[in-house]
């Protein structure tokens, strides 16, 4: 359904308008003109929307911020790299993908027609997991990723592969350890809380289980950033990186349920290890951390102090 908005969407101004024409007409070879918008601000944390059109339509997000053109850059590499490699679904996007403007950045997709997560089959459900069944399947010689770094939201990721290459160590130093120096510089991780985690920290390599071959990870993979359509799901916000797949695992219900579809169609394709259960808050540990370091002082946000320390009583 095309809803109308006002012109105070900032990706209606006349010249955000007119740049989106100018891609999606480069990427067409021809003249694009859009026919209607739909806002999708209340599915994200940029700006968003669909610019209707024929022969395709365009999913476009904004981000004012300095570091947005680079964020969004790693987004579609990042995408990129899901796609080659592991013959995933991505959105391909348009033109180059990335635009400039005065007002800030422009992320430029081919919107797909979606099945929305209400109306998801048992079958739809099973695709998602047997999507990261199959990025889980393409391995690398090494923990993280050499070509490029990522986000993970706002949040800078560094990928770079550790001296060790154990994966207890790549997780410590590349994820935990700065997301929570990024937590307690937010001032809203009180400083027992992260004297918890950094003695967790210490104890890893006997909590890590079995060490893992680096597999492809989606990076981000809670259940927003997957879109399903009738043909199955499609990986979206990726930040992609060689590491433990249970990460996926454990992040695909990390702020809500899904349904165990979702797993069955995982181990349709791979097993999933019987110690996943006892690891999985370990995993979902620097997801938290993250939260807290951009919105723990919110509604949403402040529930998470108490995950972290239910994370790590698990563990002690």
């Amino acid at each position: 359904m095309i809803c109308v908005v006002s012109a105070a969407h900032p990706l209606e101004q006349a010249s955000v308008v007119r740049e989106i024409e100018r891609a999606a007409s480069a990427h067409l070879a021809g003249l694009w003109v859009s026919s209607g918008f739909t806002d999708l601000n209340d599915r994200a944390s940029h700006p968003c929307g669909i610019f209707h059109g024929e022969p395709f339509s365009v999913f476009v997000k904004l981000d004012t911020a300095a570091e947005g053109e680079e964020q969004f850059t790693a987004e579609l590499q990042g995408l990129d790299l899901l796609r080659r490699r592991a013959s995933v679904a991505t959105p391909r996007p348009v033109a180059e993908g990335v635009r400039r403007l005065g007002a800030g950045s422009l992320l430029l997709l081919e919107a797909l027609p979606e099945v929305p997560a209400e109306a998801r089959s048992a079958d739809q459900w099973r695709s998602i997991g047997r999507a990261l069944a199959v990025a889980h399947q393409v391995h690398g010689e090494r923990f993280g990723l050499e070509r490029f770094d990522g986000f993970f939201g706002p949040l800078r990721q560094d990928n770079r592969p550790v001296t060790s290459d154990r994966w207890a160590d790549f997780y410590a130093e590349r994820r935990l350890i700065p997301l929570l120096r990024s937590a307690v510089d937010s001032g809203r991780l009180p400083a027992e809380r992260a004297a918890d985690v950094e003695r967790l920290v210490e104890r890893l390599p006997s909590l890590c289980g079995p060490e893992p071959q680096p597999s492809l990870l989606h990076g981000d993979a809670q259940q927003n950033n997957f879109l399903t359509t009738a043909t199955g799901a499609v990986l979206l916000d990726t930040a992609p990186y060689f590491g433990h797949p249970e990460i996926d695992l454990a992040l695909v219900d990390y702020f809500a349920p899904v349904p165990r579809d979702l797993f069955d169609g995982y181990q349709d394709l791979v097993p999933i290890d019987e110690g996943f259960r006892q690891r999985r808050e370990l995993w979902r540990l620097f997801g938290y951390l993250a939260v807290i370091a951009v919105d723990g002082a919110s509604a949403f946000g402040r529930p998470f102090l108490g995950r972290v320390a239910d994370a790590v009583a698990l563990y002690r």
